[in-house]
C-alpha cells in the first residue's frame, strides 16, 4: 500500500505522455555532449537509446519494419507509433513544436556485504516534462530558436529504497544517486532562446533563464549519467563541497557563445540558499524565498570548452576548464589568514574522447540478394555508397576538480573520476554498452576527529538494449573506505537497473 501514491503518479505520467507529445529532440544523444542546445532530459535519452553516435538503432539485415508491432518495439519510445489516437496526436503536436516525454527507472541494490552487513533495495524514480517550440506552434519563422521547458520528478522516499545508509557511505559517495529531493519535486522551468541559423555559426548565442539545474548546464558529461553511485553520476566532487546535484534547483540565468564552432563560453548566475536538496524542499517550497532569506546569496559558475574531432575517423572530444563562487554570508567560511570572507570557490578541468570507433564499410549485397550488416561480413560486391561512420567504440570520460583547502566548508579539496564506455563490444550485440569507472575523493585533513583520508568508488556495468527504448543493466560497485576511515568497512553492491522510455 505504501506504493499506491507513486503508482497513482505514474499513472498519470503515462497517461499525460501518451497524449499529445512526441520525444524528438530529445531522442538523439552522442557518446560525448553535443555541441547545441543542451537538453533538459538527458537522463531520458540514456535510459533508452542505444548509446550510440546518432541515437538511432539499426535492425538486423532483411527485418521487415512495415507492421505497426515492429514499428512500435523498435522506435524510440514505448508511447510511441502509429495507427492509434494517442500515438498520432503525439506526432503531430510534435510536429507543431509540443514535445514531451518521460522515463522511468528502478533499480535493485543487492548489498553483499558492508558495515550493516547484506540486504536488498529498490529504488526508483519517474521523471517527464515538455518542450514548446515557440516557433513552430506559432509559426513564426523569428521565433525559431526559442523555445519553453519543464522538468518534474518523482523519487522514492520509503526507508527500503535507500541503500545509503545501510552502506553508510560519506553522501557524495551514496550507491544510489536518487536519495537527495525524493518526492515530488519541479526540476526546471523556464525559456530558451538561441540565434538559431541567423549567425555564422548555429546558436552561435544561447540565453536561458528560470528555475534551472545548474548541474544540467556545467560540467556536462553524458556518459557518466550511465553509472548510478552519486559522486560519477551527480556530485562529481564539486556536489561534496557546495549544492551541485540534478536536485539542486534555483532561479538563474545562462548565456553560452560560440566563439568558433569547435569553441565556446558559458557563463551562469544563480541564487544559492540553504538546505537546497533536501526532500521538505520540494515542489513549490523553494526554500529561498522563505521567511529568512538573511543566507541567501550568489552561485557564479563559468566554463570554456573546446570540442574538436580528431582523425578520419572524426573521433568527437570534449575538453573543458571552468571555475565557480558559491556565496555564503560573511562569518561563516575562514580564509587562510583568519579573516571573514564569503563563498567557497573552485575549479575542474574535464577530458572527454572517443578513443576508436570500429571501421566503416558501406553495405553489402550477397549473392543471395540480402542486405548484410554493415561492418560484420566480408561478403562482396561492395556498394559504391559513401560509408556511414560506425556507431560502435570506445569512449572515456574523465574530470579532475580542486578547491582550496584553507575552505574549512571544503570536505573534498581533491577529486577525480575517469571512465572507459565500450558501445557494441560483444558480436551481434551493437547497442550495449560495457562500462568502467571509478572516483576518487581527497578529505579535507584535519578538519574531522578522526580524520578521514580518502573514498574511492568503482563501478562496472553492462547495459542490455532489449529494444528502443527499454534496457536492462547489471551493475557491480565496490567502495573502499565508504566515509574516509578504516572505522567503517569497504562496501559491494551488486544490482540490477532497468529503465523505460516514454
Amino acid at each position: 500500500m505504501k506504493n499506491l501514491p507513486f503508482l497513482a503518479m505514474l499513472s498519470g505520467a503515462l497517461m499525460m505522455v501518451a497524449n499529445p507529445v512526441l520525444a524528438s529532440p530529445f531522442g538523439n544523444w552522442q557518446p560525448l555532449p553535443s555541441r547545441g542546445p543542451f537538453s533538459q532530459l538527458d537522463g531520458a535519452v540514456l535510459s533508452g537509446t542505444a548509446g550510440t553516435l546518432s541515437g538511432q538503432r539499426r535492425l538486423e539485415a532483411g527485418t521487415d519494419v512495415s507492421t505497426p508491432f515492429l514499428d512500435w518495439w523498435n522506435g524510440k519510445t514505448m508511447l510511441g507509433g502509429y495507427g492509434n489516437f494517442g500515438f498520432d496526436t503525439r506526432r503531430l503536436l510534435a510536429d507543431r513544436g509540443v514535445v514531451m516525454q518521460g522515463f522511468y527507472q528502478g533499480a535493485f541494490f543487492g548489498v553483499l556485504d558492508s558495515e550493516k552487513g547484506s540486504r536488498g533495495f529498490w529504488d526508483q524514480q519517474l521523471t517527464f516534462g515538455p518542450e514548446i517550440h515557440l516557433g513552430k506552434l506559432l509559426d513564426n519563422k523569428s521565433l525559431d530558436g526559442v523555445f519553453a521547458f519543464g522538468l518534474f520528478r518523482y523519487r522514492d522516499s520509503a526507508q527500503s529504497s535507500n541503500p545509503n545508509n545501510f552502506v553508510e557511505a560519506q553522501s557524495m559517495f551514496n550507491p544510489s544517486n536518487w536519495q537527495s529531493g525524493t518526492q515530488f519535486r519541479v526540476l526546471a522551468f523556464g525559456v530558451e532562446a538561441g540565434t538559431a541559423g541567423n549567425l555564422p555559426i548555429k546558436d552561435q548565442v544561447v540565453v536561458r533563464g528560470g528555475w534551472l539545474q545548474p548541474q544540467k548546464d556545467f560540467i556536462d558529461q553524458p556518459l557518466s549519467k550511465l553509472f548510478l553511485n552519486n559522486a560519477v553520476n551527480s556530485a562529481k566532487g564539486v556536489g561534496g563541497n557546495i549544492p551541485f546535484s540534478s536536485s539542486f534547483s534555483t532561479w538563474g540565468g545562462v548565456l553560452r557563445i560560440a566563439l568558433h564552432e569547435t569553441v565556446y563560453v558559458k557563463n551562469g548566475l544563480y541564487m544559492s540558499f540553504p538546505q537546497a536538496t533536501a526532500s521538505t524542499n520540494h515542489g513549490l517550497a523553494y526554500q529561498g524565498f522563505g521567511p529568512d532569506t538573511s543566507r541567501n546569496g550568489l552561485f557564479y559558475i563559468g566554463e570554456t570548452g573546446w570540442t574538436p574531432t580528431f582523425t578520419e575517423s572524426k573521433l568527437p572530444g570534449k575538453y573543458a576548464f571552468g571555475g565557480y563562487f558559491f556565496g555564503t554570508p560573511a562569518d561563516l567560511t575562514t580564509t587562510w589568514n583568519g579573516s571573514s570572507e564569503p563563498g567557497q570557490y573552485g575549479f575542474y578541468f574535464q577530458g572527454d574522447q572517443m578513443l576508436y570507433r570500429e571501421p566503416s564499410v558501406p553495405g553489402a549485397v550477397s549473392t543471395a540478394g540480402n542486405a548484410v550488416v554493415d561492418g560484420k561480413t566480408l561478403a562482396s560486391p561492395v556498394s559504391m555508397e559513401k560509408p556511414k561512420l560506425s556507431q560502435q567504440g570506445l569512449s572515456t570520460f574523465n574530470l579532475l576538480t580542486m578547491a582550496p583547502g584553507y575552505a574549512r566548508a571544503n570536505n573534498f579539496p581533491f577529486y577525480f573520476q575517469s571512465g572507459l564506455v565500450y558501445t557494441g563490444f560483444l558480436p551481434t550485440r551493437d547497442q550495449d554498452l560495457t562500462m568502467a569507472s571509478i572516483g576518487y575523493g581527497a578529505y579535507q585533513g584535519g578538519v574531522t576527529n578522526p580524520s578521514k583520508s580518502y573514498t574511492a568508488v568503482i563501478e562496472l556495468g553492462y547495459r542490455y538494449q532489449i529494444n528502443g527504448w527499454a534496457y536492462a543493466q547489471p551493475f557491480f560497485q565496490y567502495f573502499a573506505r565508504p566515509n574516509g576511515t578504516p572505522e567503517v568497512a569497504n562496501a559491494a553492491v551488486l544490482g540490477l537497473l532497468t529503465g523505460l522510455v516514454f
